[in-house]
């Protein structure tokens, strides 16, 4: 078996075997190619830096790589990271690894990251056998929001271009997906609550998936959740969150209040390319 790059190897091939490799996994993946088509475009996935192990031809295990300088670093983040059922317990994604961290080395690629849910520990064990490390702790929600609010408010739409990321809250504690990088090249909208004729609020919606990306108060007061959420509901009833750094306590405390609930949590761990073990 052999190591090498994505680049070459269509799209559907690649699929098929993502698909495959996560059947019966924690959560259920979605089946719809078009969905990860988008979802890695928006991420920045690169299948130059993206890497398979072969059986011959057979693509039998991958690592599927976004790259991207994420807080001033050069970062390859890891979007999918499977064995097929027949071949697990060779030693795959090591070997995998080993091959890929060498590569991003050579390409200036200053750091490494992924996303693992907490309860697999066999992975997290073989990650840690890498060189990563835990750096964050995430929950995700998903729920029907539960709020009737009675206070008027004006829904203010602005385009995204036109936001000032650097006034925006706790920018530093989004994911991968989350964070404007991503956003920017998917179909998101961004919302402001203005309460008393002062921007109160925002969040930013992908109301095809249900999903809300980023969403926070604009001041010091806790007051102003309620109507937050209400503007989310205008959208969605049922909505999606996914990893909200567990450092933010507030924030959790009234997703859980306002009637979603934790369905899963995750670790973001991460590697110093150039401190990596030999």
């Amino acid at each position: 078996m052999i190591v090498k790059n994505l680049s070459s190897i269509p799209f559907e091939k690649i699929i098929e075997c993502f698909l495959l490799a996560f059947e019966n996994y924690f959560v259920p993946m979605p089946k719809d190619h078009n969905y990860y088509q988008k979802r890695w475009k928006a991420a920045k996935v690169d299948f130059n830096f993206s890497y398979g192990m072969f059986d011959e031809k057979k693509l039998v295990g991958f690592i599927i790589h976004a790259i991207d300088k994420r807080n001033g670093i050069l970062t390859a983040f890891n979007t999918g990271t499977g064995v097929i059922p027949e071949y697990r317990g060779k030693k795959i994604v090591k070997s995998i690894y080993q091959y890929a961290l060498n590569e991003l080395e050579l390409n200036n690629i200053k750091q490494s990251s992924l996303e693992v849910i907490t309860k697999n520990e066999r992975a997290i064990h073989l990650y840690k056998s890498i060189g990563f490390n835990i750096c964050k702790t995430y929950k995700c929600f998903r729920g029907t929001i539960k709020t009737n609010t009675s206070s008027i408010y004006e829904l203010k739409e602005i385009d995204l271009k036109n936001v000032n990321w650097k006034q925006l809250p706790n920018q530093s504690f989004y994911s991968w997906d989350n964070q404007k990088e991503s956003i920017l090249k998917d179909n998101y909208k961004f919302f402001q609550i203005v309460y008393n004729n002062e921007p109160e609020s925002f969040f930013i919606i992908n109301s095809e998936q249900n999903y809300v990306a980023q969403f926070d108060l604009l001041n010091n007061s806790n007051i102003g959740w309620e109507r937050l959420f209400s503007g989310i509901k205008q959208f969605s009833k049922t909505i999606k969150i996914n990893n909200v750094d567990t450092r933010l306590s507030v924030k959790i405390f009234v997703i859980n209040n306002i009637g979603l609930k934790n369905i899963i949590d995750q670790f973001e761990m991460s590697l110093n390319i150039d401190q990596k073990q030999p």
